[in-house]
């Protein structure tokens, strides 16, 4: 059954489609919303192979769970609902599973191109510095709880508005502001010694 109108969700005409069995309209759904969940996961995971393979997974629940996406929000924060429970969820597996320290993330998180202000390349001691931060911020939002980690990454990073990420999260805004207050200060801390230099 088709989702209902929804007031503002500029992707209702392609849902409709993909609900009435036209997987190309789905396609650009995918293509559509693959970058920004891609770096919200891999923010959330620090670690590209888990990255691909949890966006498979996410994209493959959205398809199979599309028949009961009514419209009550937007397909936007409906995916971003999946895709961060099922990030966590794997966050929260990890955890038990190996007991991952820092040593075990994506160097390439520490410098990713995608993540680092790329301004910086015409003053090498500029570039030092921003590698620096890049490596500290990085280590500092992976030292944090997974659920603070996810409002940063996406307050922070992605941009999102509190009342978006209340909606995706299941929690208040009073819960969405006192994450971020709490991870801001955890991260404030981790890169003391960094701005004392």
């Amino acid at each position: 059954m088709p989702a209902d109108p929804p007031s503002n969700d500029p992707d209702y005409e392609l849902v409709q489609r993909a609900q009435d069995g036209e997987t190309r309209a789905f396609d650009e759904l995918v293509i559509k919303y693959s970058k920004k969940l891609y770096g919200l996961v891999y923010n959330m995971t620090a670690n590209k192979e888990d990255t691909h393979d949890l966006l498979q997974d996410i994209f493959a629940k959205a398809y199979r769970s599309l028949r009961h996406f009514r419209g009550k929000s937007t397909f936007y924060t409906w995916i971003y609902s999946i895709a961060t429970n099922m990030t966590l969820n794997f966050l929260k597996k990890r955890k038990r599973r190996s007991g991952m320290s820092l040593d075990d993330l994506d160097s390439g998180i520490m410098n990713d191109p995608l993540l680092v202000d790329q301004g910086h390349e015409a003053n090498p001691r500029r570039q030092s510095n921003i590698h620096e931060l890049q490596k500290k911020l990085n280590e500092a939002l992976q030292a944090l709880s997974e659920d603070h980690r996810a409002v940063v990454t996406m307050f922070d990073i992605q941009g999102l508005p509190h009342a978006e990420i209340s909606a995706i999260l299941g929690v208040s805004e009073g819960t969405v502001r006192s994450r971020l207050y709490y991870a801001h200060q955890q991260l404030q801390g981790h890169l003391e010694d960094f701005w004392r230099k």
